[in-house]
């Protein structure tokens, strides 16, 4: 029997194979307990669970304040919780207290509010007449039906926030597949669902592998719009499976974003928004500014400023609030980012700091699973590690010479998910945005996400937008419905242009 079952049809349930997989704490190795490992068939039945809900059942019918609701009492529940949600998802992920509190948790409440608010608006839009015919004109929006979503190990938790709440405040059903790494505080969620009365069916989260249950939610004709995040890689397999019924598909991908510090940049400030930038999360943040452009006019000094102030993040339990940087995902992310490390020691030479496992970390902890702040400078754009996204903590600073020649080096990248500008001058700073073909350009910060902002990317970092309302319609298809209140011949003279037997 598992310890975290599946969420199917408004109960839980084992897995139809009686299959579980072993889910653990990065920071220790220990194990938390064992997910019931969704296949194929429970992955059918998840879905068929939304389909009939869909069809059959009270939630599409229902009004969108009814609804409203129903979603404000997610977030309500989920506020109760906090505090288990906070600590399940530090252990589960390896990510702090800190984060998960002020981030996680806080961030999936606002999505459901936010969503809930979205779902009290009006649900037409008035179009222009016609004159010829006298006609009225305007659009529905209307739920999709069933949708699915496939998220990421790095943000369980306010990731399926991204998916479940906007797909139901618009009034489809959905089912959420959460990555193998990271499963129970998704599955954790159906206990909201239960006490916040959301009908059967409505909600369905299954945790299994993704070549077996994520491709089916993707490919099977009862899903009429999936949505995923995650690798780029797998963002193409997605949109493949995905075109065999021509469904709908939001994704949001990696990315290799470029943060630039322009000359005349308060260098105190920069040096913190680029190191949060990269480092928050590990740098297992796909939008993270793993690229530095800094002025060589302030080169030098900017990197000495870097580079000290990375040597003294606190490494360690991320249970304690003390932590700035707890474990990596899992010992193979931690594989990954050494082959990336020594392949930056091929193309540039010794990092300026950081470059191997932590030392020293307290007793308990696996060091196999950390790793610490790593900073290469003097990098050459055309360098793999300022390419290639490590999703680690790996920093590539890139001097340049004028404003033209950043953007050139930030557009020289297949993403567009995220970006930054640092300046004095807010002006000069807009327009070095303006140039950078990315989604998201912050000015002076990074990392603020709002469930109110639209998010997504150029290029290949995605398809799409979640978040803000432009995040609540994509969850709703357009219908122009045409009224011609003239039912006599003299309101149809156009019939002509066929034939004037008409």
């Amino acid at each position: 029997m598992s310890d975290y079952k599946l969420f199917i049809n408004g109960e839980y349930t084992e897995a139809a194979s009686g299959e579980t997989f072993p889910t653990t704490n990065p920071a220790t190795g220990a194990k938390i307990g064992d997910v019931a490992k969704a296949g194929k068939e429970d992955a059918v039945k998840a879905m068929e669970a939304a389909r009939k809900a869909f069809d059959e059942g009270p939630w599409p019918k229902m009004s969108g304040k009814e609804r409203a609701e129903k979603v404000r009492r997610i977030a309500e529940l989920i506020g109760q919780k906090s505090a288990q949600f906070a600590e399940m998802e530090s252990k589960d992920s390896g990510g702090t207290m800190r984060k998960a509190q002020l981030a996680d948790v806080n961030g999936a409440i606002e999505a459901y509010n936010w969503y809930a608010t979205c779902a009290e608006g009006e649900d037409t839009e008035a179009l222009p007449g016609s004159p010829f015919p006298p006609s009225e004109n305007y659009i529905r929006y209307e739920p999709y039906g069933v949708t699915t979503g496939i998220i990421p190990f790095n943000f369980p938790f306010i990731m399926a926030a991204w998916k479940i709440a906007p797909s139901i405040a618009a009034g489809n059903t959905c089912v959420i597949k959460p990555a193998s790494l990271t499963s129970i505080t998704a599955l954790m969620l159906g206990e909201v669902m239960q006490e916040a009365e959301i009908p059967p069916g409505v909600v369905n989260i299954i945790a299994g592998p993704g070549a077996t249950a994520g491709e089916e939610l993707a490919v099977n004709p009862m899903v009429d719009k999936t949505a995923f995040t995650g690798s780029t890689e797998v963002g193409k397999r997605i949109m493949q499976l995905a075109s065999g019924t021509v469904k709908a598909v939001t994704l949001e991908l990696g990315g290799k974003s470029a943060n630039i510090v322009l000359p005349d940049a308060d260098l105190d400030v920069a040096a913190a928004g680029v190191l949060f930038g990269t480092f928050m999360h590990n740098g297992q943040v796909c939008e993270s500014g793993t690229r530095a452009l800094v002025h060589r006019s302030v080169y030098d000094e900017f990197i000495g400023m870097l580079a000290e102030r990375a040597n003294k993040m606190v490494i360690g339990d991320p249970l304690d609030f003390a932590t700035d940087l707890g474990p990596l995902v899992s010992r193979s992310q931690v594989e990954t980012v050494e082959r990336y490390v020594a392949l930056g020691r091929e193309e540039v030479g010794e990092p300026i700091c950081g470059g191997s496992k932590p030392d020293n970390l307290a007793e308990g902890l696996d060091r196999d699973a950390f790793y610490l702040p790593t900073i290469f400078a003097g990098v050459p754009n055309s360098a793999k590690i300022a390419q290639e996204e490590i999703f680690g903590p790996v920093l590539c600073v890139i001097p340049f010479d004028s404003d033209e020649e950043a953007v050139a080096i930030a557009n020289d990248s297949i993403y567009g998910l995220g970006g930054g500008v640092w300046s004095t001058d807010i002006d000069r700073a807009k327009k070095v945005a303006h140039g950078m073909q990315t989604g998201t350009v912050w000015i002076n910060d990074y990392h603020l996400l709002s469930s109110q902002r639209p998010f997504g990317g150029y290029k290949q970092s995605g398809i799409g937008r979640e978040l803000g309302i432009q995040g609540y319609n994509a969850y709703r298809q357009i219908k122009h419905v045409h009224v011609n209140p003239q039912t006599d011949r003299g309101g149809h003279m156009h019939y002509a242009m066929l034939s004037s037997a008409l």
